[in-house]
């Protein structure tokens, strides 16, 4: 499996970047054809107390060309459009592989 790796940094209001990326931005996302699954995760904290980072997504696709198709498509165009709408300036978008 392949991972799209969207991680953001906390944002100024936690309410109104909850409100959109929870009723805006996860539906317009999980349309995205190819998309196995999507994991979201909210970051309470790190080992050495509070954290920079708020939110880490984890979209699945089976493979690289699964991903490169998927990011090809009108769905995952307005995906990325609203993401640059509202979190353009904290989020850093990663590719992974799983390691078994």
């Amino acid at each position: 499996m392949v991972k799209l790796i969207a991680l953001y940094k906390r944002p100024e209001d936690k309410v109104s970047f909850d409100e959109h990326y929870q009723n805006v931005h996860t539906p317009i996302t999980k349309k995205i054809p190819g998309l196995r699954k999507m994991e979201v995760t909210k970051i309470v904290g790190s080992p050495g107390g509070e954290s920079k980072y708020y939110l880490l997504c984890e979209m699945y696709y089976d493979d690289h060309d699964a991903l490169k198709a998927a990011m090809k498509t009108d769905e995952a165009k307005a995906s990325g459009k609203d993401l640059m709408s509202f979190a353009g300036d904290l989020v850093t978008m990663m590719i992974g592989e799983e390691v078994e």
